[in-house]
């Protein structure tokens, strides 16, 4: 039962966004407060406003009542949180009803959105006009929100994957229930609010990105060209020691434009993850899978105990000569490096059970594996890339994955290294020799993310039914980030497990709230999400939900 305290801000939303909108049923409200990983917060309500207006009168009312208010777009961040607070007792205000497309301008390569709007609706969105215009598109569900994952500055495949370094003109709801525009957006009439990111005078789009100062309600994302050619690579490596030798071979064609889209390079674990399920019955049980049993899978499966892949675009001529500067900078280092375009692709799946049947290599489960990534290098959306998540899991993945519901357990952990073989190799051995101590499966994808640093997403993937696997999965997580960033290479982004794990400096700590104060003087919107707001004393609600 809510106390009397609270039900008058249930009320008061209730008038603002219609009762049908602001959802207390036990069950939904379990959902919510489920993850890939053990949770113990409480959400006493979900709020689901229609548009920008709503949203800001809903921090009015959450300011009148102290009631603290956790944002979510779709929810879909799994293995950081899904959609669970970050404290307890806060009402989660679910974005995925404001899901318009409000503005496509074809020539200048842009569109603006809402945070309901998902990769696989732009996508659609895109292909229903011809396709002349790409998006990026993350690993994540094809269902996951553009502004949740810019904002929380992800990543993806193509020349534009560096998905916050592409979008501009935010509209933000503040925490004290303000509306703000940033850049050129909120000049009256502007018509460089979609296209100049800076605006005039201090640049604060990044102030909102993995933060809690405010509720991004609209922004605006610069699409790519689609090419006149693409071409994808793969390359394996069957050297265990190779890594170094690759990123070091790799970095000069990053740093010089040759390799212009983020280039994935994942370890032998990450492949068998993407394959197949764990090898229960081949192990007679055993976990975890241990490097000396991979080597009967890689045989198997034809596959390296490092395999990469990336992207080439331009017209023929541009693409034919980074081919060639590609080939020269990996020969000697990978044990097979493979070209794939649109044609070769078809012929591949075409005449497959044929090539099986001459080399006794079964070519299609590697052209399972590589179709979702070759689409990825594209900009398009995959359901495919899920099927990891089950990978401890004794059933198969069901058409409709919900890793939540399904109770998967993942944990992500995803530090930054500078783009130099000898970090990469640090940094791959710490996270390989932790995770394997601690009975867990390394599943390592090193992405070079730009010219000069790699992003090495770790996954802890384990079976939330088997007892006692949250709590040695968690103590794994936090041994691994405690190791990493001591070794220098802190994580570029955060889930609700680790927002305390991890402090920032003092004083961009200080600088920060003295920012929240003022945008949030009641600390009402996500407390405790990335940087912790000025301590108050609790408010007279948050203290009788406790009590209920």
């Amino acid at each position: 039962m809510i106390p009397d305290a609270s039900q008058q801000a249930l009320l008061e939303w209730a008038n603002l966004i219609g009762i049908e909108n602001v959802l207390t049923d036990p069950a939904l409200l379990t959902s919510v407060q489920t993850a890939t990983f053990h949770t113990d917060v409480r959400v006493p309500a979900i709020l689901k406003p229609g548009n920008t207006a709503e949203v800001v009168g809903i921090l009015q009312i959450a300011n009148r009542h102290q009631f603290p208010v956790y944002p979510v777009s779709s929810g879909k961040n799994w293995g950081y949180g899904s959609q669970v607070p970050t404290a307890d007792l806060c009402a989660l205000l679910d974005l995925g009803r404001m899901n318009r497309i409000l503005d496509f301008n074809e020539d200048l390569a842009y569109v603006t959105v809402e945070p309901g709007v998902t990769q696989r609706q732009l996508f659609e969105y895109l292909q229903s006009r011809g396709g002349r215009l790409w998006m990026d598109a993350s690993g994540a569900s094809p269902d996951c929100s553009l502004i949740g994952n810019t904002m929380e500055r992800g990543f993806g495949h193509t020349p534009y994957g560096d998905h916050f370094a592409h979008v501009c003109g935010l509209q933000v709801a503040l925490g004290s229930g303000e509306l703000v525009e940033t850049g050129f957006s909120g000049y009256r009439d502007s018509q460089t609010g979609p296209v100049y990111r800076w605006g005039v005078g201090p640049y604060v789009d990044g102030l909102f990105s993995q933060s809690n100062l405010g509720v991004v309600t609209r922004m605006t994302v610069w699409l790519m060209p689609a090419p006149d050619y693409f071409e994808a690579f793969f390359f394996t490596c069957e050297k265990e020691n190779a890594l170094s030798g690759l990123v070091d071979a790799l970095r000069p064609l990053r740093l010089n434009g040759t390799l212009r889209s983020t280039v994935h390079i994942g370890n032998d674990y990450k492949v068998l993850s993407g394959l197949q399920q764990y090898p229960w019955e081949h192990l007679k049980g055993r976990t975890p899978l241990m490097p000396a049993d991979l080597a009967y899978f890689r045989r198997a499966m034809n596959f390296g105990c490092w395999n990469g892949s990336g992207g080439l675009y331009g017209t023929r001529a541009q693409v034919a000569e980074a081919r060639r500067l590609l080939k020269a900078a990996l020969k000697g280092k990978v044990s097979r490096l493979q070209f794939l375009d649109e044609r070769k692709l078809l012929l591949a799946t075409r005449f497959s059970r044929v090539y099986e049947i001459l080399t006794g290599w079964d070519l299609s489960r590697t052209l399972d594996l590589a179709r979702p990534v070759f689409g990825l290098l594209q900009g398009i959306p995959s359901e495919k890339t899920m099927g990891s998540v089950y990978w401890r899991k004794r059933q198969r993945a069901p058409e409709d994955a919900d890793p939540n519901r399904d109770g998967c357990g993942l944990l992500w952990c995803a530090p930054i290294t500078p783009l130099e073989g000898g970090h990469a190799h640090s940094a791959a051995m710490l996270a390989t020799a932790i995770l394997l101590k601690g009975g867990f499966e390394p599943m390592l994808s090193l992405s070079m993310v730009g010219e000069r640093a790699i992003a090495c997403v770790v996954s802890i993937s384990y079976d939330r039914d088997v007892p006692g696997e949250d709590g040695r999965a968690m103590e794994c997580h936090h041994q691994l980030l405690e190791a990493l960033v001591g070794a220098g290479y802190p994580p570029y982004r955060l889930g609700v497990q680790s927002m305390k794990a991890v402090h920032p400096p003092a004083g961009m700590t200080k600088l920060i709230n003295l920012i929240r104060h003022a945008a949030d003087p009641n600390g009402i919107l996500a407390p405790g999400r990335y940087h912790q707001g000025p301590s108050s004393r609790p408010s007279a609600v948050l203290e009788q939900l406790r009590e209920h």
